[in-house]
């Protein structure tokens, strides 16, 4: 895993984990690895896993079964996507909304822009 220094190790960690959900990866009632293996997997601390883990255990992703570990949550993918759908609302869209003024661009060309893109995806 490669890390940037604009956030925290242990929050990278938990968009890793919501995005690794969302594209199916991990899925309903699946173990998710050990702090321990995690941590070496990552070359963090297990301390580092440790807090993201009581973050995706805070919002449901997932749960913890004594002496077993941590396994996903039935509803996981469907937080998974609430959640990062809010950081977008949050963090991403004040961003392009800033850039789209700076640069003059109007709410229909992004439209547009939108739709040619959504169209040449769907060919790819």
């Amino acid at each position: 895993m490669q890390f940037n220094e604009s956030k925290p190790i242990y929050l990278q960690l938990v968009d890793y984990f919501l995005d690794q959900i969302i594209n199916g990866k991990f899925n309903p009632g699946d173990r998710v690895p050990s702090v321990r293996a995690l941590a070496a997997q990552a070359q963090v601390t297990p301390n580092t896993v440790n807090r993201a883990y009581q973050i995706l255990f805070d919002k449901g992703i997932i749960y913890q079964k004594r002496g077993l570990g941590y396994f996903l949550n039935q509803d996981a993918p469907l937080l998974a996507r609430q959640i990062k759908r809010q950081q977008f609302i949050s963090e991403i869209l004040p961003l392009v909304f800033k850039e789209m003024q700076v640069l003059g661009i109007s709410v229909d060309e992004l439209s547009e822009l939108f739709n040619q893109y959504s169209q040449n995806s769907k060919i790819n």
